[in-house]
Protein backbone atom coordinates (compact mmCIF):
# COMPACT_ATOMS: atom_id res chain seq x y z
CA UNK A 1 0.00 0.00 0.00
CA UNK A 2 2.78 2.42 0.84
CA UNK A 3 4.51 1.70 -2.44
CA UNK A 4 1.30 2.25 -4.40
CA UNK A 5 0.70 5.51 -2.50
CA UNK A 6 4.20 6.76 -3.31
CA UNK A 7 3.78 5.88 -6.96
CA UNK A 8 0.98 8.41 -7.15
CA UNK A 9 3.43 11.16 -6.06
CA UNK A 10 5.29 12.87 -8.88
CA UNK A 11 9.10 12.39 -8.90
CA UNK A 12 9.78 16.15 -8.53
CA UNK A 13 7.50 16.39 -5.50
CA UNK A 14 9.05 13.27 -4.03
CA UNK A 15 12.53 14.80 -4.42
CA UNK A 16 11.36 17.97 -2.65
CA UNK A 17 9.97 15.86 0.20
CA UNK A 18 13.26 13.99 0.58
CA UNK A 19 15.42 17.16 0.57
CA UNK A 20 13.14 18.92 3.04
CA UNK A 21 13.61 16.00 5.45
CA UNK A 22 17.41 15.92 5.16
CA UNK A 23 20.39 18.03 4.07
CA UNK A 24 21.62 15.84 1.22
CA UNK A 25 20.43 12.63 -0.47
CA UNK A 26 22.32 10.35 -2.87
CA UNK A 27 20.91 7.67 -5.17
CA UNK A 28 23.65 5.12 -5.90
CA UNK A 29 23.51 2.40 -8.54
CA UNK A 30 24.40 -1.23 -7.79
CA UNK A 31 27.81 -0.52 -9.32
CA UNK A 32 28.45 2.15 -6.62
CA UNK A 33 28.06 5.08 -9.03
CA UNK A 34 26.16 8.18 -7.91
CA UNK A 35 23.14 8.55 -10.18
CA UNK A 36 21.45 11.49 -8.50
CA UNK A 37 22.30 14.16 -5.89
CA UNK A 38 19.50 15.99 -4.09
CA UNK A 39 20.40 18.94 -1.83
CA UNK A 40 18.24 20.89 0.62
CA UNK A 41 18.06 24.61 -0.24
CA UNK A 42 19.11 25.46 3.31
CA UNK A 43 22.20 23.28 2.97
CA UNK A 44 23.74 25.10 0.05
CA UNK A 45 23.75 25.46 -3.69
CA UNK A 46 23.11 22.29 -5.69
CA UNK A 47 25.80 23.37 -8.19
CA UNK A 48 28.38 22.80 -5.46
CA UNK A 49 27.55 19.08 -5.46
CA UNK A 50 26.74 18.66 -9.14
CA UNK A 51 30.20 17.18 -9.81
CA UNK A 52 29.30 14.22 -7.58
CA UNK A 53 26.78 12.94 -10.12
CA UNK A 54 28.36 10.18 -12.18
CA UNK A 55 31.31 9.74 -9.79
CA UNK A 56 32.08 6.57 -7.94
CA UNK A 57 30.79 6.60 -4.38
CA UNK A 58 34.18 5.86 -2.80
CA UNK A 59 35.72 8.94 -4.49
CA UNK A 60 33.49 11.29 -2.51
CA UNK A 61 34.88 10.35 0.89
CA UNK A 62 38.17 10.41 2.71
CA UNK A 63 40.15 7.13 2.57
CA UNK A 64 39.14 6.17 6.10
CA UNK A 65 35.44 6.87 5.50
CA UNK A 66 35.50 5.09 2.12
CA UNK A 67 36.99 1.97 3.71
CA UNK A 68 34.46 2.06 6.54
CA UNK A 69 31.60 2.40 4.02
CA UNK A 70 32.81 -0.54 1.93
CA UNK A 71 33.14 -2.75 5.00
CA UNK A 72 29.62 -1.97 6.16
CA UNK A 73 28.03 -2.32 2.71
CA UNK A 74 29.64 -5.73 2.32
CA UNK A 75 27.57 -6.91 5.31
CA UNK A 76 24.31 -5.17 4.40
CA UNK A 77 21.92 -3.53 4.57
CA UNK A 78 19.24 -6.02 3.70
CA UNK A 79 16.33 -4.81 1.54
CA UNK A 80 13.81 -2.92 3.67
CA UNK A 81 16.36 -2.24 6.46
CA UNK A 82 18.79 0.63 6.98
CA UNK A 83 22.10 1.36 8.66
CA UNK A 84 23.64 4.59 9.92
CA UNK A 85 27.19 5.74 9.35
CA UNK A 86 29.09 8.95 10.08
CA UNK A 87 31.26 9.64 7.03
CA UNK A 88 33.51 12.51 6.01
CA UNK A 89 33.45 13.97 2.50
CA UNK A 90 36.92 15.10 1.49
CA UNK A 91 37.62 17.42 -1.43
CA UNK A 92 40.11 20.14 -2.29
CA UNK A 93 37.64 22.89 -1.45
CA UNK A 94 36.08 21.55 1.75
CA UNK A 95 35.75 18.78 4.31
CA UNK A 96 32.20 17.85 5.29
CA UNK A 97 31.14 15.42 8.06
CA UNK A 98 27.70 13.85 7.35
CA UNK A 99 25.65 11.23 9.17
CA UNK A 100 24.06 8.99 6.52
CA UNK A 101 21.11 6.63 6.77
CA UNK A 102 21.69 4.01 4.05
CA UNK A 103 18.79 1.99 2.64
CA UNK A 104 18.80 -0.64 -0.11
CA UNK A 105 15.78 0.10 -2.33
CA UNK A 106 14.85 -2.80 -4.57
CA UNK A 107 16.26 -6.16 -5.50
CA UNK A 108 18.82 -4.73 -7.92
CA UNK A 109 20.90 -3.25 -5.06
CA UNK A 110 20.21 0.46 -5.63
CA UNK A 111 21.19 2.46 -2.52
CA UNK A 112 19.56 5.57 -1.09
CA UNK A 113 21.83 7.61 1.22
CA UNK A 114 19.99 10.26 3.24
CA UNK A 115 22.42 12.55 5.05
CA UNK A 116 22.34 15.09 7.85
CA UNK A 117 25.14 17.70 8.12
CA UNK A 118 27.29 17.09 11.23
CA UNK A 119 29.37 20.25 10.89
CA UNK A 120 27.42 22.26 13.53
CA UNK A 121 27.65 19.35 15.93
CA UNK A 122 31.38 18.98 15.23
CA UNK A 123 31.93 22.69 15.95
CA UNK A 124 29.92 22.40 19.15
CA UNK A 125 31.97 19.39 20.21
CA UNK A 126 35.15 21.34 19.48
CA UNK A 127 33.94 24.21 21.64
CA UNK A 128 33.09 21.76 24.42
CA UNK A 129 36.57 20.27 24.20
CA UNK A 130 38.15 23.74 24.41
CA UNK A 131 35.94 24.62 27.39
CA UNK A 132 36.92 21.38 29.10
CA UNK A 133 40.61 22.07 28.53
CA UNK A 134 40.19 25.62 29.88
CA UNK A 135 38.46 24.26 32.99
CA UNK A 136 41.24 21.76 33.51
CA UNK A 137 43.86 24.51 33.20
CA UNK A 138 41.96 26.69 35.68
CA UNK A 139 41.67 23.73 38.03
CA UNK A 140 45.40 23.05 37.84
CA UNK A 141 46.17 26.73 38.40
CA UNK A 142 43.86 26.78 41.43
CA UNK A 143 45.53 23.67 42.82
CA UNK A 144 48.92 25.27 42.33
CA UNK A 145 47.83 28.43 44.17
CA UNK A 146 46.34 26.36 47.01
CA UNK A 147 49.56 24.36 47.26
CA UNK A 148 51.67 27.52 47.45
CA UNK A 149 49.35 28.98 50.06
CA UNK A 150 49.52 25.79 52.16
CA UNK A 151 53.32 25.58 51.89
CA UNK A 152 53.73 29.24 52.92
CA UNK A 153 51.31 28.83 55.82
CA UNK A 154 53.06 25.75 57.15
CA UNK A 155 56.57 27.07 56.52
CA UNK A 156 55.96 30.21 58.57
CA UNK A 157 57.55 29.72 62.00
CA UNK A 158 54.88 31.69 63.88
CA UNK A 159 51.53 30.11 64.90
CA UNK A 160 48.93 31.55 62.49
CA UNK A 161 45.14 31.57 62.57
CA UNK A 162 42.76 32.86 59.89
CA UNK A 163 39.48 33.93 61.50
CA UNK A 164 36.27 35.03 59.76
CA UNK A 165 34.91 38.35 61.08
CA UNK A 166 31.34 37.50 60.04
CA UNK A 167 31.11 34.10 61.76
CA UNK A 168 33.84 34.34 64.38
CA UNK A 169 35.07 30.88 63.38
CA UNK A 170 38.54 29.64 62.51
CA UNK A 171 38.81 29.38 58.71
CA UNK A 172 42.34 27.93 58.65
CA UNK A 173 45.50 27.55 60.73
CA UNK A 174 48.97 26.07 60.51
CA UNK A 175 50.47 23.21 62.50
CA UNK A 176 52.32 25.56 64.87
CA UNK A 177 49.02 27.18 65.91
CA UNK A 178 47.37 23.79 66.43
CA UNK A 179 50.24 22.70 68.68
CA UNK A 180 50.08 25.92 70.71
CA UNK A 181 46.31 25.57 71.22
CA UNK A 182 46.65 21.87 72.02
CA UNK A 183 44.31 20.32 69.43
CA UNK A 184 44.42 18.86 65.94
CA UNK A 185 43.85 20.96 62.86
CA UNK A 186 40.69 19.00 62.02
CA UNK A 187 39.22 19.82 65.47
CA UNK A 188 39.97 23.53 65.14
CA UNK A 189 38.78 24.16 61.56
CA UNK A 190 35.38 25.94 61.71
CA UNK A 191 35.50 26.04 65.53
CA UNK A 192 34.43 29.33 67.23
CA UNK A 193 37.58 31.24 68.10
CA UNK A 194 35.93 32.44 71.33
CA UNK A 195 35.89 28.85 72.61
CA UNK A 196 39.63 28.46 72.12
CA UNK A 197 40.93 31.85 73.27
CA UNK A 198 39.69 33.18 76.61
CA UNK A 199 39.75 36.71 77.92
CA UNK A 200 37.00 38.66 76.18
CA UNK A 201 33.69 38.11 74.51
CA UNK A 202 33.93 36.95 70.92
CA UNK A 203 32.53 40.07 69.26
CA UNK A 204 34.59 42.44 71.40
CA UNK A 205 37.71 40.36 70.88
CA UNK A 206 37.38 40.39 67.07
CA UNK A 207 36.47 44.09 66.83
CA UNK A 208 39.42 45.07 69.01
CA UNK A 209 41.75 42.99 66.88
CA UNK A 210 40.34 44.57 63.70
CA UNK A 211 40.80 48.09 65.08
CA UNK A 212 44.31 47.24 66.25
CA UNK A 213 45.19 45.79 62.85
CA UNK A 214 44.22 49.06 61.19
CA UNK A 215 45.91 51.41 63.64
CA UNK A 216 48.90 49.50 65.03
CA UNK A 217 49.97 46.32 63.19
CA UNK A 218 52.65 45.68 65.84
CA UNK A 219 50.23 45.90 68.75
CA UNK A 220 48.52 42.87 70.25
CA UNK A 221 45.91 41.59 72.69
CA UNK A 222 46.82 39.30 75.59
CA UNK A 223 44.57 36.22 75.85
CA UNK A 224 44.57 32.77 77.40
CA UNK A 225 44.37 29.48 75.49
CA UNK A 226 41.45 27.57 77.08
CA UNK A 227 42.84 24.09 76.55
CA UNK A 228 46.38 24.66 77.83
CA UNK A 229 45.83 27.84 79.93
CA UNK A 230 48.86 29.38 78.24
CA UNK A 231 49.14 33.16 78.04
CA UNK A 232 49.51 34.37 74.46
CA UNK A 233 49.70 37.68 72.66
CA UNK A 234 47.58 37.93 69.51
CA UNK A 235 48.45 40.37 66.71
CA UNK A 236 46.35 40.57 63.55
CA UNK A 237 46.24 41.71 59.94
CA UNK A 238 42.84 42.50 58.41
CA UNK A 239 42.10 41.59 54.78
CA UNK A 240 39.15 40.75 52.54
CA UNK A 241 38.53 37.63 50.47
CA UNK A 242 35.39 36.21 48.80
CA UNK A 243 33.26 39.02 50.20
CA UNK A 244 34.25 38.37 53.83
CA UNK A 245 36.53 40.21 56.23
CA UNK A 246 39.24 37.94 57.59
CA UNK A 247 41.85 38.31 60.32
CA UNK A 248 45.29 36.76 60.01
CA UNK A 249 46.17 36.27 63.69
CA UNK A 250 49.69 35.58 64.92
CA UNK A 251 50.00 33.89 68.30
CA UNK A 252 53.04 34.51 70.47
CA UNK A 253 54.04 33.74 74.03
CA UNK A 254 53.17 36.64 76.31
CA UNK A 255 56.53 36.36 78.11
CA UNK A 256 58.33 36.67 74.79
CA UNK A 257 56.40 39.72 73.72
CA UNK A 258 58.67 42.30 72.18
CA UNK A 259 59.55 45.04 74.62
CA UNK A 260 59.49 48.54 73.32
CA UNK A 261 62.28 49.94 75.37
CA UNK A 262 64.33 51.00 72.41
CA UNK A 263 62.40 53.59 70.38
CA UNK A 264 64.90 53.28 67.53
CA UNK A 265 63.96 49.65 66.93
CA UNK A 266 60.25 50.47 66.97
CA UNK A 267 60.67 53.43 64.64
CA UNK A 268 62.81 51.35 62.28
CA UNK A 269 60.11 48.71 62.05
CA UNK A 270 57.46 51.35 61.44
CA UNK A 271 59.64 52.96 58.78
CA UNK A 272 59.95 49.62 57.00
CA UNK A 273 56.21 48.97 57.20
CA UNK A 274 54.87 52.44 56.38
CA UNK A 275 57.77 54.26 54.73
CA UNK A 276 57.19 55.85 51.32
CA UNK A 277 60.54 54.56 50.00
CA UNK A 278 60.73 50.96 48.88
CA UNK A 279 62.91 48.78 51.13
CA UNK A 280 64.17 45.30 50.35
CA UNK A 281 66.45 42.91 52.28
CA UNK A 282 68.56 40.48 50.23
CA UNK A 283 70.80 37.61 51.19
CA UNK A 284 74.35 37.35 49.88
CA UNK A 285 73.13 35.69 46.65
CA UNK A 286 70.57 38.41 45.87
CA UNK A 287 67.45 36.49 46.96
CA UNK A 288 64.70 38.64 48.47
CA UNK A 289 64.14 37.90 52.17
CA UNK A 290 61.72 40.73 52.94
CA UNK A 291 60.13 43.68 51.13
CA UNK A 292 57.81 46.43 52.33
CA UNK A 293 54.52 47.63 50.86
CA UNK A 294 56.21 50.51 49.04
CA UNK A 295 58.22 47.99 47.00
CA UNK A 296 55.08 45.99 46.25
CA UNK A 297 53.40 49.18 45.04
CA UNK A 298 56.42 50.12 42.93
CA UNK A 299 56.53 46.74 41.16
CA UNK A 300 52.75 46.08 41.13
CA UNK A 301 53.33 42.86 43.10
CA UNK A 302 50.24 41.30 44.64
CA UNK A 303 51.62 40.45 48.07
CA UNK A 304 54.87 40.02 50.01
CA UNK A 305 54.50 36.24 49.79
CA UNK A 306 54.77 36.44 45.98
CA UNK A 307 58.04 38.40 46.26
CA UNK A 308 59.90 36.60 49.04
CA UNK A 309 62.24 33.88 47.85
CA UNK A 310 62.60 35.33 44.34
CA UNK A 311 65.89 36.61 42.97
CA UNK A 312 66.13 40.41 42.85
CA UNK A 313 67.37 39.96 39.26
CA UNK A 314 63.76 39.15 38.28
CA UNK A 315 62.85 42.78 38.97
CA UNK A 316 65.91 44.37 37.30
CA UNK A 317 65.54 45.26 33.64
CA UNK A 318 69.08 44.10 32.91
CA UNK A 319 68.59 41.03 35.06
CA UNK A 320 71.66 39.22 36.37
CA UNK A 321 74.01 41.87 34.91
CA UNK A 322 72.57 44.57 37.17
CA UNK A 323 72.46 42.24 40.17
CA UNK A 324 76.10 41.15 39.79
CA UNK A 325 77.27 44.78 39.53
CA UNK A 326 75.24 45.65 42.61
CA UNK A 327 76.42 42.70 44.71
CA UNK A 328 80.09 43.00 43.68
CA UNK A 329 80.27 46.69 44.64
CA UNK A 330 78.40 46.28 47.90
CA UNK A 331 80.51 43.31 49.00
CA UNK A 332 83.73 45.13 48.05
CA UNK A 333 82.94 48.55 49.55
CA UNK A 334 80.18 47.74 52.05
CA UNK A 335 77.71 50.20 50.55
CA UNK A 336 76.52 51.73 47.28
CA UNK A 337 74.87 55.07 46.55
CA UNK A 338 72.83 56.54 43.70
CA UNK A 339 72.78 53.43 41.53
CA UNK A 340 70.41 54.21 38.65
CA UNK A 341 68.57 51.37 36.92
CA UNK A 342 65.09 50.24 35.91
CA UNK A 343 62.74 47.87 37.70
CA UNK A 344 60.35 45.52 35.91
CA UNK A 345 56.78 45.42 37.18
CA UNK A 346 54.50 42.40 37.25
CA UNK A 347 52.46 43.91 34.38
CA UNK A 348 55.32 44.18 31.84
CA UNK A 349 56.06 47.79 32.72
CA UNK A 350 59.29 49.50 33.76
CA UNK A 351 60.05 52.23 36.26
CA UNK A 352 63.31 54.15 36.60
CA UNK A 353 64.72 54.03 40.11
CA UNK A 354 67.72 55.13 42.11
CA UNK A 355 68.81 52.77 44.86
CA UNK A 356 71.26 52.71 47.74
CA UNK A 357 72.60 49.55 49.33
CA UNK A 358 74.21 48.68 52.68
CA UNK A 359 75.84 45.38 53.66
CA UNK A 360 75.38 44.04 57.21
CA UNK A 361 78.39 41.79 57.81
CA UNK A 362 77.95 41.30 61.58
CA UNK A 363 75.27 38.62 61.16
CA UNK A 364 75.28 34.85 60.89
CA UNK A 365 73.95 35.31 57.36
CA UNK A 366 75.17 38.54 55.66
CA UNK A 367 72.25 40.73 54.61
CA UNK A 368 72.05 43.55 52.07
CA UNK A 369 69.52 46.33 52.71
CA UNK A 370 68.25 48.31 49.70
CA UNK A 371 66.47 51.65 49.73
CA UNK A 372 64.81 52.28 46.37
CA UNK A 373 63.37 55.58 45.16
CA UNK A 374 61.29 56.25 42.08
CA UNK A 375 63.48 58.54 39.99
CA UNK A 376 62.89 60.90 37.09
CA UNK A 377 65.00 59.50 34.28
CA UNK A 378 65.95 62.95 33.05
CA UNK A 379 67.44 63.74 36.46
CA UNK A 380 68.89 60.28 36.89
CA UNK A 381 71.02 60.42 33.75
CA UNK A 382 74.07 62.58 34.31
CA UNK A 383 74.65 64.89 31.30
CA UNK A 384 77.37 67.49 30.90
CA UNK A 385 76.39 71.09 31.70
CA UNK A 386 74.96 72.83 28.69
CA UNK A 387 73.66 69.61 27.13
CA UNK A 388 70.74 69.04 29.46
CA UNK A 389 68.34 70.78 27.08
CA UNK A 390 69.16 68.46 24.17
CA UNK A 391 66.55 65.70 24.02
CA UNK A 392 68.61 63.65 21.55
CA UNK A 393 71.63 63.37 23.84
CA UNK A 394 69.38 62.36 26.73
CA UNK A 395 67.94 59.61 24.56
CA UNK A 396 71.45 58.40 23.69
CA UNK A 397 72.48 58.31 27.35
CA UNK A 398 69.40 56.28 28.13
CA UNK A 399 70.38 53.67 25.51
CA UNK A 400 73.52 52.63 27.43
CA UNK A 401 72.96 49.11 28.68
CA UNK A 402 69.86 48.59 26.53
CA UNK A 403 71.36 48.71 23.01
CA UNK A 404 74.58 47.70 21.24
CA UNK A 405 77.46 50.15 20.80
CA UNK A 406 76.90 50.13 17.02
CA UNK A 407 73.29 51.26 17.46
CA UNK A 408 74.32 53.94 19.96
CA UNK A 409 77.02 55.29 17.60
CA UNK A 410 74.51 55.35 14.71
CA UNK A 411 72.03 57.27 16.86
CA UNK A 412 74.78 59.70 17.97
CA UNK A 413 75.80 60.43 14.35
CA UNK A 414 72.27 61.52 13.45
CA UNK A 415 72.03 63.71 16.56
CA UNK A 416 75.29 65.50 15.78
CA UNK A 417 74.25 65.96 12.12
CA UNK A 418 70.95 67.52 13.23
CA UNK A 419 72.72 69.81 15.73
CA UNK A 420 75.13 71.05 13.01
CA UNK A 421 72.27 71.86 10.63
CA UNK A 422 70.36 73.71 13.36
CA UNK A 423 73.50 75.70 14.24
CA UNK A 424 74.11 76.62 10.58
CA UNK A 425 70.50 77.82 10.18
CA UNK A 426 70.80 79.85 13.36
CA UNK A 427 74.10 81.46 12.24
CA UNK A 428 72.66 82.35 8.80
CA UNK A 429 69.34 83.66 10.10
CA UNK A 430 67.47 80.71 8.62
CA UNK A 431 68.93 81.39 5.15
CA UNK A 432 68.98 77.90 3.68
CA UNK A 433 71.21 78.82 0.70
CA UNK A 434 73.85 80.26 3.01
CA UNK A 435 73.46 77.35 5.44
CA UNK A 436 74.04 74.87 2.61
CA UNK A 437 77.26 76.73 1.60
CA UNK A 438 78.36 76.86 5.25
CA UNK A 439 77.95 73.08 5.54
CA UNK A 440 79.43 72.40 2.08
CA UNK A 441 76.18 70.81 0.96
CA UNK A 442 74.07 71.25 -2.13
CA UNK A 443 70.69 72.91 -1.64
CA UNK A 444 68.97 69.65 -2.61
CA UNK A 445 70.96 67.67 -0.02
CA UNK A 446 70.18 70.24 2.67
CA UNK A 447 66.44 70.06 1.92
CA UNK A 448 66.56 66.26 2.12
CA UNK A 449 68.14 66.44 5.56
CA UNK A 450 65.74 69.16 6.69
CA UNK A 451 62.82 66.90 5.81
CA UNK A 452 64.52 63.93 7.48
CA UNK A 453 64.90 65.74 10.79
CA UNK A 454 61.56 67.55 10.61
CA UNK A 455 63.17 71.01 10.36
CA UNK A 456 61.42 72.06 7.17
CA UNK A 457 58.09 73.78 7.76
CA UNK A 458 55.12 73.04 5.50
CA UNK A 459 55.06 76.67 4.32
CA UNK A 460 58.63 76.37 3.08
CA UNK A 461 57.74 73.21 1.14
Amino acid sequence: MRREALQRVSPDLLADIVTSACDIALVVSPGRVVESVMVSPQFGSAERFAVWQGARLSQLFSPESAQKLENRLADGPEPGRSLQLELTHSAEAFTLPVRYTITRSGEDGTLLLIGRDMQPLAELQQQLVKAQLALERDYEAQREIETRYRVLLEAHPAPLLIVSMSTGRIADLNLAAAEMIGATRAELIDAPVGQELDGRRRGEFLENLAKLAGSDPLGGVELTVRRSRRKVTVTATLFRAAGDRLLLCRLGEAEARRTRVDDTVELSERLFLKGIDAMVFLDAEGTIRAANDAFLYLTDAGSAALVQGRSFADFLSRGAIDLNVLLDNVKRIGHLRHYVTRLNTDFSGQVTVELSATLFRDRATPTIALVIRDSNLADATRIMPGMASNEGLRNVMQMVGYATLRDIVSETTEIIEKMCIETALELTGNNRVAAAELLSLSRQSLYVKLRKFGLLSKDAE
